[in-house]
């Protein structure tokens, strides 16, 4: 070899070069459809604890427990349910904050955003509210609102103390951990996996949308409303579902999600102030 032959030969390189960063493994579908409905199931086991809690207290609670019992036994639900879908994202190299992806510089933005979403939100959940109550009960739906979405004959077997009690720890917990919860397990997690699983759209926000639905069904006013409960989540899951696809990140929709939980929760108050004669005990 000429000394021009070996001064023009390429010299290999002594520098390693990186690997090409790792996709994420979204997870299987027996795992994304399941978590979903393992936290429903964890759900209906709350509501069938808690009411037969009351019964034993000789409450004549009817199934599933009124709204105040449900999110105070909505604590532990979501603790597991937030421990579970925490540990699915790890196994699929994802983090749950990079989901939710928070910021104090954007919580001005994304609270305007959670009140843009709730108004969207409420308009077609009202619609089917109304037309699924009037195809169950036609034109007696507007003279049954009273006793359809409120027992009227219930009187519950604990003193103003107990259920003050409780209804603080509803405010306390229920909306801070059930919004970040749910939208982690059926939007983040479920949703967000079933697209990178290359599911259809119109799938991928479905499914996790009736199972967002079916769930709902324990949180049932009365046992007349559960189909409207039913009709009416679905909706609700799939204007989310929609949200959440669009914007690419969960907080503004949780933080719709947290005022709506807050509006259901925070009423428990006016227990404090309710006439004696409203309490059996």
């Amino acid at each position: 070899m000429t000394a021009d032959a070996a001064s023009s030969a390429p010299v290999p390189s002594t520098t390693a070069q990186a690997p090409p960063a790792a996709v994420p493994e979204p997870g299987r579908v027996s795992r994304l459809v399941g978590l979903p409905i393992l936290r429903v199931v964890l759900v209906g086991l709350a509501a069938v604890v808690t009411w037969l809690i009351l019964v034993a207290a000789g409450d004549d609670a009817a199934f599933p427990p009124m709204m105040l019992y449900a999110a105070v036994s909505m604590l532990v639900v979501n603790l597991v349910s937030l421990a579970l879908v925490r540990r699915a994202l790890h196994d699929e190299g994802l983090r749950a904050r990079d989901l939710i992806d928070f910021s104090w510089r954007r919580l001005g933005t994304d609270v305007l955003w959670g009140i843009l979403w709730l108004v969207v939100l409420w308009i077609p959940f009202i619609v089917a509210v109304l037309a699924t109550g009037f195809a169950l009960f036609g034109a007696d739906l507007f003279t049954r609102f009273e006793t359809l979405f409120y027992d009227v004959g219930y009187e519950p077997v604990f003193d103003r103390a107990v259920l003050t009690a409780l209804a603080v720890i509803a405010v306390v917990t229920f909306a801070p951990l059930n919004a970040p919860t749910e939208e982690l397990v059926f939007r983040g997690y479920s949703q967000g996996g079933l697209f990178a699983r290359g599911w259809h759209p119109v799938w991928a926000i479905v499914v996790p949308a009736a199972i967002f639905a079916v769930q709902h069904v324990f949180y049932a006013a009365t046992p007349d409303v559960v189909v409207i409960y039913l009709v009416a989540f679905f909706v609700w899951g799939i204007g989310s579902g929609i949200i959440v696809r669009r914007q690419g990140r969960l907080m503004p929709i949780i933080v719709a999600h947290f005022l709506v939980n807050l509006m259901t929760s925070a009423p428990a108050l006016l227990i404090a102030f309710l006439p004696p004669e409203a309490f059996a005990g």
